[in-house]
C-alpha cells in the first residue's frame, strides 16, 4: 500500500513485470522524454511499422510506379484493409467492412441507408449524451426528410437496454448508440440493445469509435445492422486517418447509401452514364481512397491482431481498475468523483473523473507532463491504451494529479 492508501508504486511495477503485452510498447514511437503519461483518448498509438509502410508508398510505389499504383493494389485497399480490421477487431467476416471517409460521413451513409431499408417508418431514436457529430447528422437527416427525432435520456452513465425499451415502437426506423460513451466510458450492452431494436423491426447504427481496438466486439454474432468508427484512437492510425463502416451481409443487397461516387459504381473506369452500385460492401464507397492513411490503419490492425483482442481487453480492464483504485484512495478525499462505471463489464478503456475545476486542471496537468483530455462540463478523461500504456505510467500520472489537486 502507498503511505496514503491505494496500490503502491511497487505494485504497479509488478504488474508491468508480469504484463504479457509489455513488449508491444516497443512497436510504437516513444513519447517525448518530458511526458509522464499520455492519457488523451485521441491520437493513441503511433505504430512504427506505419512509417515504413507509408515511406514505401511514397518512395517505391508513388515515385516509381506513379499512376500504375492504382491498378497494382491501391484500388483494392478499402476492402482488403476493411476485412483485416473486421476480422481482428470487429468480429466481422470478410466482405462487410470498408475503410473510407470520416466517421461523420460514414454515419450519414449508414443512417440514410437504414432509413431507406425501413420505408414508411418516421422515427429516429438517439440519446442526448451521444457524441455531437452523431446527434448533428441525425438532426440533419430528420430535417431533410421530415422525420421525428426521439430523444432518450440514459438512466445511468450510459444507454441501457431498459432505456431503449422505453422509446422503441413499430414506427422506429433505427436507433443510434455509441458502444462506449465518449464522456463516461460506459460500455453499452450491444447484443441486448440490438435485439430490442430488431424485436420491433428497427435497425441499429453503432458508433464504435471508443471501443474498436480495446473491447471485445462481435458484430456478426450480435447481428448488428450497421457500425462505424474512427481509426485514430486505439487502432493508432494517426490524426485524420480514414474511418471504417460495416454493413451486415444480410443488408448489402438492399443497402442504398446516399453519396453516389464513381468508386462505388460498378465498373468505375468505364465512366458510364447513370449510377449502378457495385456488388457487396464496395457500394458504400464514394471517392478516391486515402492510400497512406489506409496503410497506417493496416499496420495498427496488424499489431492488434498479433496481440489478440482478448489479451488487450484483459489489460484494459486491469489498467482501468488501477486508475479507479487510485481515484478512490487519493482523489476522492480531494473532492473528485468517479464518472465511469465500476463494473468492468460496463466500462471501456477510459476512466473519467470529475471535479468542478477540471477545466483549469487539464492544461496544468499537460504542462506537468500528464496529458489527459477534458470533457465538458467538469470531467478529466484518462484514455488507457493497453498496447502503449504501462501500469507504472498510470500510477505516476495519478500521483502528479494528486499533488496538483491537493
Amino acid at each position: 500500500m502507498d503511505t496514503d492508501g491505494g496500490p503502491a508504486r511497487a505494485a504497479a511495477r509488478a504488474l508491468d513485470a508480469s504484463d504479457p503485452l509489455a513488449g508491444f510498447a516497443d512497436r510504437f514511437l516513444p513519447t517525448a522524454p518530458d511526458i509522464v503519461a499520455y492519457l488523451d483518448g485521441n491520437s493513441l498509438g503511433r505504430p512504427l511499422a506505419a512509417i515504413g509502410a507509408m515511406w514505401s508508398t511514397f518512395s517505391d510505389q508513388w515515385s516509381a510506379r506513379l499512376i500504375r499504383g492504382w491498378t497494382e493494389g491501391w484500388m483494392e485497399l478499402p476492402e482488403q484493409v476493411g476485412d483485416e480490421l473486421g476480422v481482428a477487431c470487429l468480429g466481422a467476416a470478410p466482405g462487410q467492412t470498408v475503410i473510407a471517409d470520416s466517421t461523420t460521413v460514414n454515419l450519414y451513409k449508414t443512417m440514410r441507408a437504414a432509413i431507406n431499408l425501413r420505408p414508411g417508418r418516421r422515427r429516429i431514436v438517439l440519446d442526448r449524451d451521444n457524441f455531437p457529430t452523431n446527434r448533428y447528422v441525425a438532426e440533419s437527416l430528420a430535417g431533410d426528410l421530415g422525420l421525428e427525432l426521439v430523444w432518450l435520456t440514459a438512466s445511468g452513465l450510459g444507454v441501457s437496454v431498459d432505456d431503449v425499451l422505453g422509446v422503441l415502437d413499430l414506427d422506429t426506423a433505427f436507433i443510434t448508440v455509441s458502444h462506449v460513451a465518449y464522456r463516461s466510458g460506459y460500455l453499452a450492452d450491444a447484443l441486448s440493445i440490438t435485439r430490442a431494436a430488431h424485436d420491433v423491426g428497427a435497425l441499429v447504427v453503432w458508433d464504435l469509435c471508443h471501443s474498436v481496438g480495446c473491447c471485445d466486439i462481435r458484430l456478426d454474432d450480435w447481428e448488428v445492422d450497421f457500425a462505424v468508427g474512427c481509426t485514430y484512437k486505439f487502432i493508432g492510425a494517426g490524426p485524420g486517418a480514414p474511418a471504417f463502416l460495416y454493413v451486415n451481409a444480410a443488408h448489402l443487397p438492399g443497402a442504398d447509401q446516399p453519396i453516389w461516387g464513381w468508386l462505388g459504381r460498378a465498373e468505375p473506369f468505364e465512366m458510364q452514364q447513370g449510377y449502378v452500385p457495385s456488388e457487396g460492401v464496395r457500394s458504400m464507397l464514394s471517392g478516391t481512397p486515402p492510400v497512406p492513411g489506409m496503410l497506417a490503419v493496416r499496420e495498427g490492425v496488424a499489431v492488434i491482431a498479433e496481440a489478440g483482442i482478448g489479451a488487450i481487453r484483459a489489460k484494459s480492464t486491469a489498467l482501468t481498475e488501477l486508475a479507479i483504485a487510485l481515484t478512490d484512495a487519493w482523489l476522492a478525499p480531494l473532492g473528485f468523483g468517479l464518472a465511469t462505471p465500476r463494473d468492468p463489464a460496463r466500462r471501456g478503456s477510459h476512466v473519467s473523473i470529475s471535479r468542478a475545476d477540471a477545466r483549469e486542471l487539464c492544461p496544468r496537468l499537460i504542462d506537468a507532463g500528464v496529458i489527459p483530455d477534458f470533457r465538458n462540463p467538469n470531467v478529466l478523461r484518462l484514455g488507457l491504451s493497453p498496447l502503449t500504456t504501462s501500469f507504472g505510467q498510470v500510477w505516476d500520472a495519478m500521483a502528479v494529479l494528486r499533488e496538483m489537486a491537493g
